[in-house]
């Protein structure tokens, strides 16, 4: 076989299923499976290319199980696209195993649904990534720390009841990684709650120290990727961190203002019926930074005088609060493209000359 081909791959922990189908009438060429190793990478290209020119690959799980299979294809040049799962209905329609899985990635490609560049898994904003999903962790676990000291709180005997009542969050964590239990008589439940609140305590002190730890990490990595992002009013850390998550260390991936609006949610779409013409923003995209865009407007809400004249302006036009906060998110991405898009392209810019 000599022409062009399209390929598609379903991934998993330990093999990828390949697919190969003909780039013009989309006629199945063959399928089969590689270990998820180097070497299968290097199997898997060849295998592909022995049916003809490789125009695309399309990828389910670029992010997770297919990142490695991506990194390599990127590097040999081959066009990659991001191939989302199928929803629950076209599965129970068509049925699910690996061979329809990868043949449906790669008529993705073909029929143009899937067009998505996935985002590369190199560079600062994937250090970021990393740090900020250790972080979340350390958070959660802290959260159930200090919730399960509460709950032996509320069973517990009076006198150490008593002994830590009113004490707020800080104060009852330090007092109580400085109670004494004596771990010979652990048997006696009022010395095992004494114990297990001071084991808890320490816990959540070490968790403290590990979370200011990495937001110092984060701070410092952020100002050196998004300075400008940084600057916009209502946009921390946090915030800016979550942002460049979402959109990745290429700014080649967000084309327009539209296609950033739509990655994070906040693209406008029709909901008109009978005589109703209104619009609404499309609930798909990045939940995450979709919840962020809405706690800058909030802040905005409160402490940014431009927003809180354009507020007042629009209420008198008879505008809901919920439909204005929708145009506040709206002009909020149009802002954030324009800085996104100057960092990211800086940050390559740097990049390249220092190398």
């Amino acid at each position: 076989m000599s022409g062009e081909v399209i390929g598609g791959v379903d991934t998993h922990g330990h093999t990828h299923h390949c697919a190969v189908i003909d780039a013009v009438t989309g006629k199945l060429l063959g399928d089969q499976e590689f270990p998820a190793t180097a070497a299968g990478y290097r199997q898997l290209l060849a295998w592909m290319s022995t049916a003809g020119t490789v125009l695309r690959v399309g990828i389910e799980g670029t992010g997770s199980y297919g990142a490695g299979l991506y990194r390599h294809l990127d590097s040999q040049g081959v066009p990659v696209l991001e191939v989302t799962r199928p929803n629950r209905q076209t599965r129970r329609l068509q049925g699910k195993s690996d061979p329809i899985d990868a043949i449906n990635a790669a008529r993705a490609v073909l029929a143009e649904t899937a067009t998505a560049r996935p985002k590369p898994r190199t560079g600062h904003v994937e250090a970021i990534r990393l740090l900020r999903t250790t972080r979340a962790s350390a958070v959660k676990a802290r959260k159930a720390a200090i919730q399960q000291m509460h709950g032996l709180l509320y069973g517990a005997p009076e006198d150490l009841r008593e002994l830590l009542a009113g004490l707020n969050r800080a104060a009852l964590v330090a007092r109580c990684a400085r109670l004494r239990a004596d771990h010979a008589r652990l048997h006696d439940p009022a010395v095992a709650a004494k114990a297990m609140l001071r084991r808890l305590a320490r816990r959540v002190q070490r968790l403290d120290e590990e979370i200011a730890e990495a937001n110092t990490e984060l701070a410092a990595l952020i100002e050196s990727v998004a300075p400008t992002t940084l600057e916009v009013f209502g946009v921390g850390p946090e915030a800016a961190g979550q942002l460049l998550t979402t959109v990745g260390q290429n700014a080649d991936r967000f084309t327009s203002e539209a296609s950033l609006a739509r990655l994070c949610g906040v693209a406008p779409i029709p909901a008109s019926t009978g005589n109703s013409s209104r619009h609404r923003l499309h609930r798909g995209g990045d939940r995450q930074a979709n919840s962020v865009l809405y706690m800058i407007v909030v802040n905005r809400l409160r402490w940014h005088e431009p927003t809180r004249a354009y507020v007042e302006k629009r209420t008198a036009e008879g505008k809901t609060k919920k439909e204005i906060i929708r145009c506040l998110k709206r002009a909020l991405i149009r802002e954030l493209y324009r800085t996104l898009k100057s960092d990211l392209t800086n940050h390559a810019r740097t990049l390249s000359t220092a190398a």
